[in-house]
C-alpha cells in the first residue's frame, strides 16, 4: 500500500518535472538564450500564499538557519530538477526489489 502511494508521488512529480521543463524549454526557444526557472519563481508565480505560509513553517517548526541554510537552495535551484530528484527520491522508496529466487535454469 505505502509503495504504491510513493510510486504515484513519484508519477506526480515527474509529471510536474516535465512539465516544468517544456515551460523552461519554451522560453529558452522565445529568448534565443538558455532560461531555466529557479523552483521558488515558479512558487511565487502559482501561488504566493502557500510559498509564504511555508517559509512560516519552517522558520517556526524548524530552524531559520534550515530555511537559510538548505530550503533557500533548493528552491534556487530549477524547478525540473528539484522535482525530478524527488521523482527519483519516491521511486525509490516506492521500488519493490525482485527476489533472486529461481533466477537460473534447471537442466
Amino acid at each position: 500500500m505505502f509503495r504504491f502511494i510513493f510510486r504515484l508521488a513519484a508519477m506526480v512529480a515527474l509529471s510536474v518535472s516535465v512539465i516544468m521543463a517544456v515551460l523552461d524549454t519554451t522560453r529558452t526557444v522565445a529568448a534565443s538564450a538558455l532560461v531555466l526557472t529557479p523552483l521558488n519563481a515558479s512558487w511565487l508565480a502559482v501561488s504566493p500564499d502557500t510559498r509564504a505560509a511555508f517559509e512560516t513553517f519552517v522558520r517556526a517548526k524548524a530552524s531559520p538557519l534550515v530555511w537559510d541554510g538548505a530550503i533557500a537552495w533548493v528552491l534556487n535551484q530549477p524547478g525540473f530538477a528539484v522535482f525530478a530528484v524527488m521523482a527519483f527520491l519516491l521511486y525509490a522508496i516506492g521500488y519493490r526489489r525482485q527476489r533472486r529466487t529461481n533466477q537460473f535454469a534447471t537442466n
